[in-house]
C-alpha cells in the first residue's frame, strides 16, 4: 500500500500542472471568517452569508458542514474533461457501476444518461441538483437518475460532491451523498469555444462546441449557453478482438457465442448438431464443436458508442423591488444515440422429421441460431428533455431570507432496434401447411439449418421495434432561513421549509414486444408515480469559542417528515458538530437517518428477459479444485464434462411491485488539519464514513446468484430457487436478477485528502491527492443469509468495489504555459465469481495518467494540448466480464487518446 501510495503522489508532483483539480478544503478553511471551496456560491466577501451544498442555513464559515469535494470550472478546463460523468467518475468516491459512454451497458433503459454512484450504493441513492433544486430523470422511459450532460459544461461554474448522507436535509434519496451543480447565472460577455479529440488508434472521434452568452445590470441579468458534442463508435473487436475463456488450466481462448450462424440443434438422443455455416451448404450438418462452430460477437458490438447531444441552458433574474427578486431557469437537451448488437438470435424452434428442411431424418431442436444474414441489429435512442424552474426569492425586514419556487421537467423518447425477428412469423415460416416456396408467396417457407435465409424470408420475419417512454417530474418548493436569536458564542440560525413533489414514470414497448412475439427482450408497459409531501428544519448553534482548545463549537440539527402517497409518513433526522480546537485543526462529525422508498422504475418496470453475459460456475468445475463447488455441481446433475458454450445467459430483469422501504443511518468523522508554520500552505483531511441500510432494496447479478449458490454446501442458499438447467444440455436456462429487499447492506471505509498550493519564484504550484479505503461493504441478502463480500472485488455485472481508489492532480503555472498532469489509481480487485486457481481471479492496480499543456495566447484565448491515458494503459481482464473481457464500467476501453482546445471570451 505504501509502494503504491508513494507511486500516485510520487507521478502527480513530478508531472506538475494548472489548478487544484479536487479540492477538498482551501488552504484558507479554518479561519472562521473566510470562505472555503466547498461553497456552492462563493461570496464576494468574506462576511457575506452563502447557502452550501449539505445545508439550508446561510453561514460564512462552512469547512464543518460535511465531507465535501469541490470541482470548479478552472479544474474542469486544465484536466481538459468536457462530460461531467468523466469528471465525476474520476473520484475515488465513485465506485460500482453507473451508465457512461464508455460502458458498453447503460443501466436502467438509459441508453446514452450518464450517471454518477456514489460509493458504489447504486445511482438511485445519489441525489443530483441544479443550483440546489431536483432534476428531472434522463433516459428512454421510467429512469431513476437525471442525465449529468444535460447542463451545458460552460455555465458550470462548480459542482459540489457532499459525501456524507443527507436525506434530512434533501430528501430520502442522499443516502450516499449528493452532487449538486452550480450554474454561473451571473456570467457577462461572450464565450465560445471548441474541442476535438481522437484516439491513438484513429477511432472514438470526440468533437465539442460551445457557446455561452450573458448580460448583466444593476437590477437583473440574463445568461445562457449552448453545448454540441459529436463523438464517433470505438468496434469492441478493435480493443478484444473475441472473448476469452480458460479453456485449459492456465490458459485463454476465444469462445465465442453458441448462437451459431448455422445453426445448433439438440437430436432426441440429446446429441448436438451444428448445420453449415457456410452459405450454400444447408444440407450439411457434424456433431457441434465450439471451437469450430460458435460465432465471434465482438465485431458486433461497440466499447463505446457514439451519441450526439445538444444541451442548452437560460438563467435569468429580476430585482422587483429591493426586497424581491424573481427568477427563472430553463434546461433542454436534445440527444441522439445508437449502438449495434449482434445479429438476433432464434431459440428453441421444434422442426420435425417431416419438415422438407430437416435432412436428419429425425425431430430436433433448434437450439440457437444466429440470424446473420440480416446483419447486426441497430439500437437506436432520441430524447428530449427539458426542465423549467421559477420563483421568488427576498428578505423579511428582520433580515430572513425565503424562497418559493415550483419546478416541472419532462423527458420523452423513442427508441427501438432494427432486424427483429417476429416470432410468430417465425413458426409460420417453418410450418409446411403455412408457407409456400412459390416466389412472391405471403408466407415464404425459411430453411433455417443452415446459413441460407433467402431475402423474402428475412422481408417476413423481420421488423424494426419502437418503443416510447419518459419521465416527468413536478415539484413546489418553500424555504425560509435567518437569526432566532444571540448566544455566547454567536446567533441560532435556523432554515425551514415545505416541499410538494411528484415523479413519474412510464415506458410504451412496441406492441410485438408487449404480445411476446418478438425476439427481443418481451416487455410489459410501465406505468406509475411516487408522491411525497415533506416539511423540514435545521438549527445551527454555536455553543462555545475563544476558549482554550475551542477556538470554536458549533452544533447542528435537521429534521424531515414524509409523507408519500404510496407507503406513509416518515422522520429522517441529522446531527453534526463541528470543533476548532486551534488555528490549524478543526474535528468534525455527522450522524443520520434516511428512508428511501422504491422509485418508479423499482416497483413498475416492465418484467423482461435479455441475454446478459453471464459466468457459469459449473462450466469446467472439476477443473476448479473447489470441493464444494464440484459437489454441487454433481448434485445438481451437471456432467463433468459440461462446457458454458457462451458468455451470455437468458436473464429475467424488471420490476417488483411487492417491494417495501429502505432505512439508512450513516456516520461520518473527520480531521482538517493545516501545518502552516511547518508547510505553508499545505492541508491534510481524513474522514471515516459507515453506511448501514437496512431492507435495502437491490437486484443481485446473475453471475453472483449462480456463484454463491454453488459455493453454498448442500445447494442450500435460497438463490438456488432463481435459475433453472436443461437436463439435456444442463445449460442455465432460466434466471432471474429482479430486484429484491436484501436483508442489510453495510459499507464503511476512510477518505483522505490532500491540497498544496505554493508560489515558488514566478511559478505558482499545486497539488490535489484524494485516496478512499472502502474497509467493509457487505451484504445480506435475506436474514440469517449468508453474507456477500463487496469490498475489494469486482466483475459479474457489479461493477467494481477495489479496496483503494485514488485520484491526483498537480499543477504549475509558468503564465504561460500551465500544465497539468493527473493520475487515476483504481486499486487491486479479486472477481465476484473466479476460483484463486483461474486466470483472472485478481486484477493489479491500474493507473490512468493523463496531460495538459494550455496557453494563454492572449488575455481572453486559451489554446490546450493534451493526452489521456498517457501510457496506453490496457484494461485487464476479469473472467466474469461484462464485454470487452473486462470490467466496462470500471476501466478505460478508450486507451491513448489526444486532444486539441480553444477557447475565447469577449
Amino acid at each position: 500500500m505504501r509502494r503504491v501510495g508513494f507511486t500516485l503522489l510520487g507521478a502527480t508532483i513530478l508531472a506538475s500542472g494548472g489548478a487544484p483539480a479536487f479540492a477538498q478544503t482551501a488552504p484558507e478553511a479554518l479561519e472562521p471568517e473566510t470562505t472555503s471551496t466547498t461553497s456552492a456560491e462563493a461570496p464576494s466577501t468574506p462576511s457575506e452569508q452563502i447557502v452550501v451544498t449539505g445545508s439550508r442555513i446561510r453561514r460564512t464559515d462552512i469547512v464543518g458542514v460535511g465531507p465535501a469535494t469541490v470541482v470548479t470550472a478552472e479544474n474542469i478546463e486544465n484536466t481538459g474533461i468536457v462530460n461531467i460523468e468523466t469528471v465525476l467518475q474520476r473520484l475515488p468516491a465513485n465506485a460500482g457501476s453507473a451508465g457512461n459512454q464508455t460502458a458498453s451497458y447503460w443501466t436502467g433503459n438509459g441508453w446514452g444518461t450518464s450517471q454518477v454512484n456514489l460509493r458504489g450504493l447504486g445511482i438511485k441513492r445519489t441525489l443530483v441538483l441544479l443550483n440546489n433544486r431536483r432534476l428531472v430523470a434522463g433516459g428512454t422511459g421510467a429512469n431513476s437518475s437525471p442525465d449529468l450532460n444535460m447542463i451545458p459544461v460552460s455555465i458550470i461554474e462548480r459542482i459540489d460532491v457532499l459525501k456524507d448522507g443527507a436525506s434530512a436535509i434533501y430528501g430520502a434519496d442522499a443516502v450516499a451523498g449528493v452532487v449538486n451543480i452550480i450554474a454561473d447565472t451571473s456570467f457577462e460577455g461572450v464565450g465560445l469555444g471548441a474541442r476535438y479529440g481522437i484516439t491513438e488508434r484513429g477511432d472514438g472521434s470526440d468533437f465539442t462546441a460551445d457557446l455561452s452568452l450573458g448580460f448583466q445590470s444593476e437590477r437583473g441579468g440574463i445568461s445562457g449557453a449552448a453545448t454540441y458534442q459529436k463523438t464517433t463508435a470505438i468496434n469492441m473487436a478493435s480493443r478484444a478482438p473475441c472473448s476469452l475463456a480458460e479453456t485449459v488450466p492456465g490458459q485463454l481462448n476465444c469462445v465465442n457465442s453458441a448462437a451459431t450462424l448455422g445453426g445448433r440443434a439438440a437430436l432426441p438422443s440429446g446429441q448436438q448438431i451444428n448445420f453449415s455455416n457456410v452459405p450454400g451448404n444447408s444440407n450439411f450438418f457434424e456433431p457441434y464443436n465450439a471451437a469450430k462452430h460458435n460465432s465471434n460477437s465482438n465485431p458486433f458490438l461497440n466499447a463505446v458508442s457514439p451519441i450526439e447531444r445538444l444541451s442548452t441552458a437560460v438563467f435569468a433574474h429580476y430585482d422587483v423591488t429591493d426586497e424581491i427578486t424573481v427568477f427563472g431557469e430553463f434546461l433542454y437537451t436534445l440527444r441522439k444515440t445508437n449502438q449495434i448488437a449482434t445479429p438476433g438470435t432464434l431459440r428453441n424452434l421444434s422442426i420435425s422429421a417431416t419438415n422438407p428442411t430437416n435432412p436428419t431424418g429425425q425431430n430436433l431442436v433448434l437450439v440457437q441460431r444466429r440470424v446473420g444474414e440480416a446483419g447486426p441489429r441497430q439500437f437506436f435512442q432520441e430524447t428530449d428533455t427539458y426542465q423549467g424552474n421559477v420563483g421568488l426569492r427576498g428578505k423579511l425586514a428582520n433580515d430572513w431570507a425565503w424562497e418559493v419556487a415550483g419546478s416541472y421537467g419532462r423527458n420523452t423518447a423513442v427508441d427501438g432496434a432494427t432486424n427483429i425477428a417476429n416470432l410468430e412469423r417465425v413458426g409460420n415460416s417453418i410450418n409446411p401447411s403455412l408457407c409456400s416456396q412459390a416466389p412472391g408467396a405471403a408466407v415464404p417457407c425459411g430453411d433455417y439449418l443452415g446459413a441460407d435465409l433467402t431475402p423474402q424470408v428475412l422481408d417476413y420475419i423481420l421488423f424494426t421495434m419502437r418503443d416510447h417512454g419518459g419521465n416527468e417530474l413536478a415539484a413546489v418548493t418553500a424555504d425560509l432561513t435567518g437569526d432566532l436569536f444571540n448566544l455566547p458564542a454567536g446567533s441560532l440560525a435556523f432554515a425551514a421549509g415545505a416541499s410538494y413533489r411528484k415523479e413519474k414514470g412510464w415506458r410504451d414497448p412496441d406492441p410485438l414486444t408487449v404480445a411476446g412475439v418478438a425476439n427481443t427482450n418481451q416487455q410489459s408497459p410501465i406505468s406509475g408515480s411516487v408522491t411525497a409531501k415533506e416539511a423540514y428544519l435545521e438549527l445551527s448553534a454555536p455553543l462555545l469559542k475563544d476558549l482554550p482548545l475551542v477556538r470554536s463549537l458549533t452544533l447542528d440539527a435537521a429534521a424531515r417528515y414524509s409523507d408519500y402517497d404510496l407507503f406513509g409518513g416518515d422522520w429522517n433526522y441529522k446531527l453534526s458538530a463541528d470543533w476548532m480546537v486551534f488555528d490549524g485543526l478543526r474535528l468534525r462529525g455527522t450522524y443520520g437517518t434516511g428512508f428511501r422508498v422504491p422509485n418508479v422504475p423499482e416497483l413498475y418496470g416492465g418484467v423482461s428477459e435479455g441475454n446478459l453475459t453471464t459466468t457459469d460456475p459449473c462450466s469446467r468445475y472439476p477443473q476448479s479444485g473447489n470441493a464444494v463447488l464440484i459437489a454441487n455441481c454433481q448434485a445438481a446433475g451437471v456432467r463433468p464434462t459440461y462446457v458454458q458454450l457462451g458468455t451470455t445467459i437468458l436473464t429475467t430483469v424488471g420490476g417488483n411491485e411487492n417491494l417495501e422501504p429502505e432505512s439508512s443511518k450513516s456516520w461520518t468523522a473527520g480531521v482538517v488539519f493545516q501545518p502552516r508554520r511547518l508547510v505553508p500552505g499545505l492541508t491534510l483531511t481524513a474522514d471515516w464514513f459507515n453506511i448501514d441500510i437496512k431492507d435495502a432494496i437491490r437486484a443481485i447479478p446473475g453471475s453472483t446468484k449462480l456463484a454463491i449458490c454453488y459455493n453454498t454446501p448442500n445447494l442450500a442458499h435460497e438463490f438456488c430457487d432463481d435459475f433453472t438447467r436443461s437436463p439435456l444440455t444442463n445449460e442455465v436456462t432460466f434466471l432471474s436478477a429482479q430486484p429484491i429487499n436484501t436483508g442489510r447492506e453495510r459499507m464503511e471505509g476512510i477518505d483522505f485528502g490532500l491540497v498544496y498550493n505554493r508560489k515558488v519564484g514566478p511559478v505558482g504550484l499545486s497539488l490535489d491527492l484524494t485516496v478512499s479505503h472502502l474497509r467493509e461493504y457487505v451484504i445480506t441478502p435475506f436474514e440469517g443469509g449468508q453474507d456477500i463480500i463487496f469490498d475489494g472485488f469486482i466483475g459479474g455485472g457489479n461493477g467494481g468495489y477495489p479496496k483503494w481508489r485514488g485520484y491526483g492532480v498537480a499543477s504549475a503555472d509558468f503564465g504561460v504555459p500551465v500544465v497539468t498532469w493527473s493520475t487515476q489509481w483504481i486499486g487491486k480487485a479479486t472477481d465476484f465469481n473466479a476460483q484463486p486457481t483461474q486466470v483472472g481471479y485478481r486484477t493489479p492496480n491500474v493507473f490512468y495518467h493523463n496531460l495538459q499543456v494550455a496557453f494563454d495566447v492572449t488575455e481572453n484565448s486559451r489554446f490546450q494540448l493534451g493526452v489521456d491515458n498517457l501510457f496506453d494503459r490496457k484494461a485487464p481482464f476479469i473472467r466474469s466480464f461484462t464485454d470487452a473481457n473486462t470490467d466496462t464500467m470500471t476501466y478505460d476501453l478508450m486507451y491513448r487518446r489526444f486532444y486539441a482546445g480553444f477557447r475565447y471570451r469577449f
